[in-house]
């Protein structure tokens, strides 16, 4: 039977032959609708519970404090043997004098602070021993006591403890409690170096403090810290960000020029800002402009700089007080940097002899002022008596009008000393108080008036002997005539 075949007819052939190419076609539509089909996710396995947050541990061995601070890296080593022991919080307890209101006498209290073995090593720059902490697992970017390792290495500074930071993965972004980036803590010239390092792994330079918004370029304006200025404005420092005081860098570099010894580094500064297309007119707080602060300061040279800008030398602050009310008020204070310069130059560029609010007249009236307004008609007093001390600022002051005014109004504020010394200066304006001035100076005055604020730029081109165009300056003479 094996050997047997059966015959099949013709439509028996035809009819299996059917029935295997149906049966061919349904596996290739079951083939393509399996490879169509979205694949299922594995079911994912079982998370392990997590696991509860570590308790902190606390030191508060003298000894392993003395390791860490005297860098002592054997002794570290020994203590520092593995992550739990690495991110140890070393406590320390200080006692300080605190106002008891119960007891109404000072008492000693007690004042626990916090750090870590990471920061200490960070702030001091001991690089060994930082780099066997993290490689014992300390945590990088800890924040213990209100700052990370890499504030203390920016602050300090130390650039070798930065950098190995930073290899480890630190973030050059990381807050410390009061919201400040490690970026906002370089303040020192030598801190350049970290700036670099930071700024070369992902700091971002225009980051602002978590309250204040006061941002790198802010810090480093108000240091007078002029390569780091051109640091961040060469990573695109945005030289018109503002405070949430409103203050730009420029009003911060303007504010901080007190001391004549810094003066050239906050002009310096300055007009690297303003190069950058910082505003010189920008108004921070209470209204003050980059002007009112150099005036403030008694910084010519700062102010020359604003005003060649296009500053405004008439804008009033907040109070009403205009450069040349706080040129004035710093005559007493600044006397040794030549206040008479920046009052001339406030002058030069249309700025009222006296307050506006002197007076009730209107301009060209008797007794107005160069440059005078409505409103404007004669010298305030208090303004006289700030700056009688100083004579060039006097006389500069009293050639800006047409007459002098009493002499009571100033004259006792003047020490007998001072007086003895400039007799004849202080007699000649006495002896001019309410007499009519030379017909050059009136002619001196009218000319300065018609030109106001163009004094700077077109008394200089006028054609007239150099006597008389440097007449036109107010030049110190040392007399009133």
């Amino acid at each position: 039977m094996a050997h047997e075949t059966f015959a099949f007819s013709s439509s028996a052939l035809r009819s299996l032959r059917l029935q295997r190419e149906l049966l061919e076609r349904d596996d290739r539509r079951r083939a393509l609708a399996r490879a169509s089909a979205p694949r299922r996710p594995l079911p994912a396995p079982p998370r392990a519970p997590p696991s509860p947050p570590r308790r902190r541990q606390f030191c508060r061995d003298p000894a392993v404090h003395n390791a860490l601070y005297a860098g002592d890296l054997p002794r570290v080593q020994n203590i520092f043997k593995d992550e739990a022991t690495a991110n140890l919080v070393l406590e320390m307890v200080s006692e300080e004098l605190v106002w008891s209101p119960e007891q109404g006498l000072w008492v000693l209290s007690p004042r626990r602070q916090h750090t870590s073995a990471l920061r200490i090593a960070a702030a001091r720059g001991y690089e060994d021993c930082a780099r066997h902490l993290l490689l014992r697992g300390a945590a990088v970017d800890a924040v213990v006591g209100g700052r990370a390792p890499l504030h203390d290495s920016a602050a300090a500074p130390h650039p070798n403890c930065a950098r190995l930071l930073l290899a480890f993965g630190a973030d050059p972004n990381v807050l410390s409690a009061d919201g400040s980036a490690p970026l906002h803590l370089c303040t020192a010239p030598h801190s350049l170096r970290c700036a670099e390092l930071l700024l070369a792994h992902g700091a971002q330079v225009n980051l602002g403090t978590r309250e204040r918004q006061v941002t790198a370029l802010h810090v480093a304006a108000r240091q007078g810290l002029v390569a780091h200025v051109e640091l961040y404005l060469h990573h695109g420092a945005d030289p018109s960000q503002r405070t949430h005081q409103g203050e730009t860098p420029l009003n911060a570099a303007a504010a901080a020029a007190e001391r004549p010894e810094d003066a050239e580094r906050f002009l310096l500064v300055a007009e690297r800002l303003l190069a950058a297309g910082a505003e010189p007119g920008a108004a921070g707080r209470k209204g003050h402009t980059p002007l009112h602060n150099a005036c403030a300061n008694g910084s010519p040279a700062l102010a020359r700089l604003l005003l060649r800008h296009g500053a405004d030398a008439t804008v009033p602050n907040s109070a009403g007080d205009t450069p040349m009310d706080c040129a004035l008020h710093a005559v007493p204070e600044y006397r040794e940097q030549r206040p008479e310069e920046t009052i001339a130059l406030l002058l030069d560029h249309g700025a009222l002899p006296a307050h506006p609010k002197v007076g009730k007249g209107v301009a060209g009236t008797r007794g107005g002022g160069s440059g005078a307004v409505a409103g404007v008609t004669r010298l305030c007093p208090q303004m006289l008596r700030l700056c009688c001390q100083h004579p060039p600022a006097l006389e500069v002051m009293l050639n800006a009008y047409d007459r002098v005014p009493p002499a009571e109004s100033w004259v006792e504020a003047v020490p007998p000393e001072l007086w003895e010394e400039h007799q004849e200066f202080y007699a000649s304006a006495v002896r001019m108080a309410g007499r009519p001035r030379r017909l050059q100076h009136l002619a001196r005055v009218a000319i300065r008036r018609h030109l106001g604020a163009r004094c700077h730029t077109a008394v200089p081109k006028l054609a007239l002997p150099p006597s008389l165009r440097r007449y036109l300056q107010l030049p110190i003479e040392g007399l009133i005539s």
